[in-house]
């Protein structure tokens, strides 16, 4: 493939090494950052976007890449954290299927890059895997406290879904991610 055919997500192995390992150092920074500042209720209510880059590797690079993200980002996250509680098996998987569930959405379900996939793939991976996975593994901590959760992730997959049709509409930053549209190629087709 020439460099004007390439497809989305297609990078060379070291620039996607470097591309999922930053997406998996931002998340883990905004989850610390979040569990140590943003934090209300014990742990139950958390403003967060650690699923924000999480989201975008899955959508990016698929199903595989997206879980090897979130699975990554949960268990550094955990390891990293001041807060001293057990770990929770369904929670990680939740934050796995944030990004198998985006990749799946976008290289099988809504395979033209825009702002529909971003859109189907943000939400099911919230209403899936936050609202619902997650949700249930917290449970065991909050019982039926947890129902409070679903709002506020609302809110919280709304914006990050906001931020990720802006950021990959976004010319320059598409490019270095390797996400092509098709705004995105015939501007550069114009700029030759």
């Amino acid at each position: 493939m020439s460099k004007g055919q390439k497809s989305k997500g297609s990078l060379s192995g070291a620039r996607l090494l470097t591309v999922t390992a930053m997406l998996t150092a931002i998340s883990v920074v905004i989850g610390i950052f979040c569990k140590t500042y943003l934090n209300f209720g014990d742990g139950l209510f958390r403003i967060t976007f650690e699923n924000l880059p999480i989201i975008m590797a899955g959508i990016l690079y698929g199903p595989i890449i997206g879980g090897v993200v979130g699975l990554s980002t949960d268990l550094i996250s955990y390891m990293l954290s001041t807060q001293v509680y057990p770990i929770n098996l369904l929670v990680t998987i939740g934050a796995t299927l944030v990004g198998v569930v985006a990749g799946i959405v976008s290289k099988y379900i809504i395979k033209k890059n825009g702002n529909l996939q971003i859109i189907v793939a943000g939400a099911l991976s919230h209403v899936i895997c936050s609202m619902i996975i997650k949700s249930i593994g917290l449970y065991e901590f909050y019982n039926i406290m947890v129902l409070l959760r679903i709002p506020t992730y609302l809110v919280i997959g709304s914006l990050e879904i906001f931020l990720l049709c802006k950021l990959l509409n976004r010319k320059s930053f598409a490019k270095i991610v390797g996400y092509r549209t098709s705004d995105n190629t015939n501007n550069e087709v114009e700029n030759k």
